[in-house]
């Protein structure tokens, strides 16, 4: 396989065909992500991309899904797009579903059209990291895109027909908007209502410009059970117009929870008050398992 650099995806992707069709991001400026620093981004030799297509072909595994890596495949001419969808279909009638990572531009330059046929075509989920719902804290990251460009991406994506999951990052507003940004991603997150959202901690990485800002003084990161109280005032205000599979089981997170949103909300409240109630750092994950 033609795999180029650190190739990311979605923690539900690990047993799915990883092809690597892009190098790098399309964006690259946040301050929190040091994934991509060094590189440029790229769009692979298609040629290159369709044998890496054969070679996992080959392979006795029955692959039931599949991830176009790397940051953002979605930035692709849609007509490129179909054109690797029906190529991998083929090669693996048993494939069911194909996933990518899209971010808020490259969403909003598809029509509702494009979307349409990437998703009758087998493009069944778009991952997008929204990383928070306040303005402030997306402007001070770099994001790109401000909530109401993310709220007609969510809308765009699942008209379509597509599956939608959302990642939030807690801590990524620092001490000074820790409950600005908690209170308005949970209002954001019930409001786009995608059918999955998960929230991961920022972890400061010393390829960033966060990091540098946080030696600096320029930014401090909520403690543990500061992070917690962000987590309970999203869930709080995350008044969902459908049904919404939540996490904070990633590896970067203290507490794991996973909740079928509204059903589980105040049972899975319940449980984060506790845990900050008592301010027992047993409870927690040590601090060694944490990872990106």
């Amino acid at each position: 396989m033609d795999y180029v650099g650190h190739v990311i995806r979605p923690p539900s992707e690990a047993y799915s065909m990883i092809i690597q069709v892009t190098v790098g991001c399309s964006h690259n400026q946040c301050t929190f992500c040091g994934t991509y620093k060094d590189q440029k981004f790229r769009v692979k030799d298609i040629a290159q991309v369709k044998r890496d297509i054969d070679e996992m072909s080959g392979y006795r595994y029955g692959f039931t899904k599949a991830f176009l890596a790397d940051g953002d495949v979605l930035i692709l001419p849609t007509e490129d797009l179909l054109d690797l969808i029906h190529y991998i279909r083929k090669k693996n009638p048993s494939i069911e579903r194909i996933g990518v990572y899209g971010n808020t531009k490259a969403i909003l330059k598809k029509t509702p059209e494009e979307l349409l046929a990437l998703r009758k075509a087998g493009l069944g989920i778009v991952y997008q990291g929204i990383e928070s719902g306040n303005r402030e804290v997306l402007r001070r990251i770099k994001k790109g895109a401000f909530p109401h460009k993310q709220l007609e991406t969510a809308e765009k994506v699942k008209a379509a027909g597509m599956l939608l999951s959302q990642t939030v990052l807690l801590g990524i507003g620092g001490v000074a908007l820790s409950e600005e940004h908690a209170i308005d991603t949970g209002r954001h997150l019930g409001e786009m209502s995608p059918q999955y959202a998960g929230a991961l901690t920022v972890m400061l990485l010393p390829n960033t410009e966060l990091y540098r800002d946080y030696t600096a003084g320029k930014f401090q990161l909520p403690d543990k059970f500061g992070l917690l109280n962000e987590l309970k005032l999203m869930l709080v205000n995350m008044k969902v117009k459908s049904p919404l599979y939540f996490t904070s089981n990633h590896a970067s997170n203290y507490l794991p929870i996973k909740a079928e949103i509204p059903r589980d909300r105040h049972m899975v409240i319940k449980l984060v008050d506790e845990v900050l109630r008592k301010r027992d750092e047993s409870l927690l994950k040590p601090e060694y398992m944490r990872a990106l």
